[in-house]
């Protein structure tokens, strides 16, 4: 239980809601709430309301003082008791939750930061409301908030439920509860006194989340007492948009990098340190170790359910095994995996090498040779280089890629985890009505870059050869060539890489390096939503992988990566000495 100082917070403009310590806490189950000096009055009283509420579709309908873990409570009182009755303001403004299935986390919201929102509010005519991303979960919340007001003859008098609207009115303040799906048409405009959003992971695919996030928090100006709680498992995909945002931010605080001005964020974060989540052979497959991230055990998650679930997973496949991780055990999916998948993103994540840039490859690397694969104005422009390193003989990868801006309106699902990999610095968005050719450009001079250190395959004669593998029938493509003869590189330099069938040698060849660790790559979260998105469908007696079969989801950067595996494969030599154009 969370730790409650002094009657009133002291005069001060933030309070430090980091929580270094989080790692020690978690294995000793103890609050991931650092030690507040909460308003004790008000943490005890919304406390109060919430122990004193029904869980109507439990047998025996017990009380959630009965049924509900601590570790709820302590998210009560934190936003609850935050509040400084002096200025109208709360020191925890925005909180965010991770927290496994099976913790009821849809009624305990509800309840918590809806029925007991109305209660504790002291704002005529406020507005509330419960966010959730589906009909379902909203139609659930509001069952559960109006099945323990029905249950209470007290609350029945003063709070009114409407069935048919999904609203609950309070019937003295005039304030109302909405519970609903996120839908930007209905949100947008609205100016909330508190806010819960449940599954804040599954936001991460819509466009306009982020813009509504923003107007939602832009009514702290008009309601100084504002809250945004946010309760929500991990994402079976790797986060992305406001999920992946929300959760930057939350780490950042809870382990003391974040500034100030992010202060008033609470992270109360249930998932294991990296090093563990990174490997489920030494790390999270460990039922000793679960109950660190299930804080409502026994009520009524249970480790020998949880190991039932998991061997059912695991016989349908490492797709399913890894959604139950993400689900169950807050483990943080890298890429995506499906039952038609490239078979190397089984081993694409071991395979990540750390602090790999494309100028720590060149500088490693003895030979280096580069891949490009791009389409229409509804496609990514994909650019790879791959290297031999010194010594060792391993093969490292980098890779990046660019788009025309109008591609976020093509294909609006994709946006928000584009908008993720250029914050990433791993997509350049260019403007073709400006008629910008930086993707073309940018890419001649990190390959020029390589010629100059004389990185690039080259003939007996010293002329560049076979440096840059090319799927020809691209448009963009094209215009890469153009610019590559006109920088001085003879044809020879180009070597156009069979697609479709023809490249089945190198996407097993790539698949049988990544697993026995002679192919390294840079880690970046484009190439694995890349990876992820690679489907294979066996034509024949080859199996195919390319753009058709993944649909709208993009695989350009991976097809430029064969395409330098291809060239590779050939064991390039470099020139004997730096190269110059003549």
């Amino acid at each position: 239980m969370v730790e409650i100082g002094t009657h009133r917070p002291p005069a001060i403009d933030l309070w430090d809601l980091s929580c270094p310590d989080w790692r020690e806490r978690l294995k000793a189950r103890r609050s991931l709430i650092p030690d507040l000096p909460l308003n004790r009055t008000l943490a005890d009283l919304a406390v109060g309301y919430f122990d004193d509420l029904r869980l109507f579709d439990v047998p025996g309908t017990p009380l959630c003082r009965d049924a509900a873990g601590d570790w709820f409570r302590d998210l009560i009182r934190a936003v609850y008791g935050s509040l400084d009755q002096s200025t109208g303001r709360r020191f925890v403004r925005d909180l965010l939750c991770l927290v496994p299935k099976k913790n009821s986390k849809t009624t305990y919201g509800a309840l918590g930061f809806g029925v007991v929102a109305l209660l504790m509010n002291d704002r005529p005519g406020a507005q509330f409301a419960f966010l959730g991303p589906t009909q379902d979960i909203a139609d659930t919340a509001f069952a559960a908030a109006a099945g323990a007001i029905r249950l209470d003859e007290g609350l029945s008098r003063i709070l009114k439920p409407k069935d048919h609207l999904k609203e609950i009115e309070h019937l003295v303040s005039g304030a109302t509860l909405n519970i609903m799906t996120f839908d930007p048409a209905v949100v947008s405009g609205k100016k909330f006194a508190g806010v819960m959003i449940d599954e804040i992971h599954e936001l991460g695919s819509k466009a306009k989340a982020a813009t509504v996030m923003n107007e939602i928090r832009g009514a702290i100006q008009a309601i100084p007492e504002q809250f945004v709680v946010m309760i929500t498992t991990q994402s079976a995909m790797p986060p992305a948009g406001v999920f992946k945002a929300e959760l930057e931010v939350a780490r950042k605080v809870r382990d003391r990098h974040a500034e100030s001005k992010t202060q008033r964020y609470l992270p109360v974060l249930y998932e294991f340190p990296e090093e563990v989540q990174r490997d489920p052979a030494q790390g999270w497959n460990d039922p000793d170790i679960w109950a660190q991230v299930q804080p409502n055990l026994g009520r009524p998650a249970s480790i020998g359910i949880m190991m039932e679930e998991r061997d059912k997973a695991l016989e349908k496949g490492q797709a399913e095994f890894r959604e139950w991780a993400a689900k169950h055990l807050n483990i943080e999916i890298g890429l995506a995996l499906h039952a038609n998948r490239w078979i190397g993103a089984d081993h694409w994540e071991a395979a990540a090498l750390k602090g790999l840039t494309f100028r720590e490859l060149l500088r490693r690397s003895e030979c280096v040779v580069f891949g490009a694969d791009g389409g229409g104005l509804d496609d990514l422009f994909g650019f790879s280089a791959v290297g031999r390193e010194k010594g060792s003989g391993r093969w490292l990868s980098w890779g990046k890629a660019y788009a025309d801006r109008g591609v976020l309106d093509i294909n609006k699902q994709n946006a928000p985890r584009l908008l993720d990999f250029e914050r990433d610095g791993d997509l350049v968005f260019i403007d073709l009505t400006q008629q910008q050719n930086t993707d073309v450009s940018d890419m001649v001079e990190m390959i020029m870059l390589a010629h100059q250190e004389g990185k690039l395959p080259c003939n007996a004669d010293g002329d560049v050869e076979s440096a840059i593998g090319l799927d020809r029938s691209g448009v963009a493509v094209a215009l890469l060539i153009d610019a590559l003869l006109q920088a001085g590189f003879p044809q020879g330099a180009m070597r156009s890489v069979g697609q479709g069938y023809r490249l089945q040698s190198a996407h097993g060849q790539a698949a049988r390096r990544l697993k026995q660790g002679s192919l390294k790559h840079a880690g970046q979260p484009l190439m694995a939503w890349c990876v992820g998105n690679a489907k294979a469908e066996q034509q024949g007696h080859a199996t195919v992988i390319t753009k058709q079969t993944s649909g709208v989801a993009k695989i350009d950067p991976l097809i430029a990566l064969f395409n330098a595996v291809d060239l590779m494969s050939y064991n390039p030599q470099p020139a004997a000495q730096p190269g110059i154009f003549v």
